[in-house]
């Protein structure tokens, strides 16, 4: 379901002449590979659109605005949606899980955040 959602969101920007950057690495998991990012790039492209993947986390934001910004020279908007699960009960819970949805959903969300903002300021949006 949340690829799907994803590649709705990407294939929509594309309808209205977007260029997009796919981050999808952290929806699908750790070690799981690049391929769905690689996917929904070529999907996009099919559809005569402009798409590149990213593969760094979201902890990296700078990584992923630097992506864009090269690809495409600027960045309009920001959809901060990454997240993971932890199928665990709070008791269950190790160390570990918290401080990985911790850097996942906050800092993520804060790195990315952080890395358009000079673009969007200088802009007068974003």
């Amino acid at each position: 379901m949340i690829l799907e959602d994803l590649y709705s969101v990407s294939m929509v920007f594309n309808i209205f002449g977007s260029s997009i950057i796919n981050l999808i690495n952290d929806v699908i998991g750790e070690g799981a590979g690049n391929k769905v990012a690689d996917v929904v790039v070529n999907e996009i492209k099919k559809a005569g659109g402009q798409a590149v993947a990213n593969y760094d986390s979201v902890e990296y934001g700078d990584k992923i605005v630097k992506t864009a910004i090269d690809a495409f020279g600027r960045v309009d908007v920001l959809i901060n949606n990454a997240g993971i699960l932890r199928d665990k009960s709070f008791p269950k819970m190790t160390d570990q899980d918290w401080d990985l949805i911790m850097a996942v959903h906050l800092k993520g969300a804060f790195t990315c955040s952080r890395a358009c903002w000079p673009y969007f300021r200088d802009q007068g949006f974003g």
